[in-house]
Parts: C-alpha cells; structure tokens; sequence
C-alpha cells in the first residue's frame, strides 16, 4: 500500500507474470526506498510517475537496472502499474508509474521501440487518489517538465497481506 499525502492507493501485484519486476518493486518496499519520495511527474491525461526523488527533487540512489518484462500480456490499462525506464529496455530501477487512462501505445506489441513497457500490477483501492494526484496543478522545476507545484508525498509504502 502507498500512503500518499494525498490518500491511501493499494496495488495488486502479478509476481506469476511479472516475477522479475514484482521482486524487484518489494525489494524497494521492503528497503525503505520509497518512503518520503513524491510523485515527480505527473500528466493528467496520460500517468503519474513516482518512487525516484525526494521532496527538494534529488534522485534517490538505485540498485541495478532489471530486465524488462513487458511481453507478459499485461496491458497499459487505466489503473495498471508499470515500471518507468530509459530508452533503454533493460534500464528499469525504482521509478513506477499509475497509468490514469488506457496507453495501449506503451504495449509491447504497440510500442514504437518495440519493447514497451513493462505492467506488473493494478490499483485494486484508492483509484479516487490517483484521479486527485493526476489533477494536481504542475510546472517545472529542477530542469524536470510536469512536476506538482504542491509535493504529492509517498509517506510510506508497505506490503499488505
């Protein structure tokens, strides 16, 4: 679960689809890595991203990249969440990213770079705080686009039974 300053957001995780990117994401959880980071880039009509930068937009320090798993049939779905990357497929870290309308662009099999990216799991609770987060008033800052004026603080991330 996300403990957000803007409300609650839990997410169902596909470890049988996903494996790679689900132990990946609870390694982060478990770490601590999470907690006190924002939601440093948010588009209303496409994602939020958050889980690389604290609230002064400095980036978090990263284990290493892992391999990308989005030939799952896991889609980029309204609700869906995916791990954020570079240009480079195998470049996933920490940052994730809640899609808030479908983007069947980042699919594999629709991706312009033919990889896509990859969904490893869902908000099942809280889709009303993303919907609040999305909506947020945003401008640049730190040489970063899309950035909330109003830090949207990840208070905390924990692994609910």
């Amino acid at each position: 679960m996300l403990a957000t300053s803007a409300g609650d957001i839990t997410l169902q995780l596909e470890p049988e689809k996903a494996p790679k990117t689900v132990a990946n994401f609870l390694e982060y959880v478990k770490s601590g890595h999470y907690d006190g980071t924002i939601f440093h880039r948010v588009i209303s009509g496409f994602m939020i991203q958050g889980g690389g930068f604290t609230t002064d937009m400095v980036q978090k320090p990263t284990r290493a990249p892992i391999p990308l798993e989005s030939r799952s049939g896991l889609k980029n779905e309204r609700g869906t969440v995916a791990m954020a990357r570079t240009s480079a497929p195998d470049s996933a870290t920490a940052q994730f990213f809640i899609n808030v309308v479908d983007n069947a662009f980042l699919d594999q099999p629709n991706a312009r770079d033919g990889q896509g990216y990859a969904v490893f799991g869902r908000v099942v609770a809280g889709m009303d705080v993303v919907d609040k987060i999305r909506s947020v008033e945003t401008a640049s800052a730190a040489g970063h686009q899309n950035v909330p004026v109003k830090p949207v603080l990840i208070r905390s991330a924990t692994i609910v039974k």
